[in-house]
């Protein structure tokens, strides 16, 4: 990967904006089990997007992907932007792009495994994203524009 690795686990951002990383939290989880659409970027520099389940555990924001082009995406280049699905009742949404890195097998992969609600692979790469920034909109009902906008980056929290 060329990229300059800048994010900061998930941890550290929850740090750095608590009621921001807190309230993107509750969206991506908002059904159980985290759910959020995941953009890569094609080798030919145009984007690429699937939904994926996110993994809150051990202080970081982690996904398990199968062999897939989004897996060759994220291996190639670790850049990306995750959006939550919208909740039933309005039309809230809460976006963080960043920086992916694979986690060797390990001690640390076990554990996630287990916390894991699909059954994981040994061909399947686990994934760790940093956030670099997040973007959350609020609306007061469904239909009502414009939301309220709260932003966060890393380049501008130092």
């Amino acid at each position: 990967m060329d990229q300059k690795e800048v994010g900061m686990r998930w941890s550290g951002f929850e740090g750095a904006a608590p009621e921001l990383a807190d309230a993107g939290k509750s969206l991506f989880t908002q059904f159980g089990v985290g759910l959020g659409f995941l953009a890569t970027i094609r080798p030919d520099g145009g984007p690429r997007l699937h939904p994926m389940c996110p993994l809150f555990a051990e202080g970081g924001l982690f996904g398990f992907l199968i062999p897939s082009p989004k897996q060759r995406d994220l291996q190639r280049d670790g850049r990306f932007a995750m959006h939550s699905f919208p909740p039933e009742a309005v039309d809230d949404e809460f976006c963080i792009t960043g920086t992916a890195r694979a986690i060797e097998p390990g001690p640390s992969r076990d554990v996630l495994v287990a916390l894991h609600t699909a059954n994981v692979e040994d061909d399947h790469t686990l994934f760790e994203f940093d956030v670099e920034g997040a973007l959350l909109a609020r609306y007061r009902f469904r239909g009502d524009w414009p939301p309220v906008y709260s932003r966060w980056s890393q380049a501008g929290s130092g």
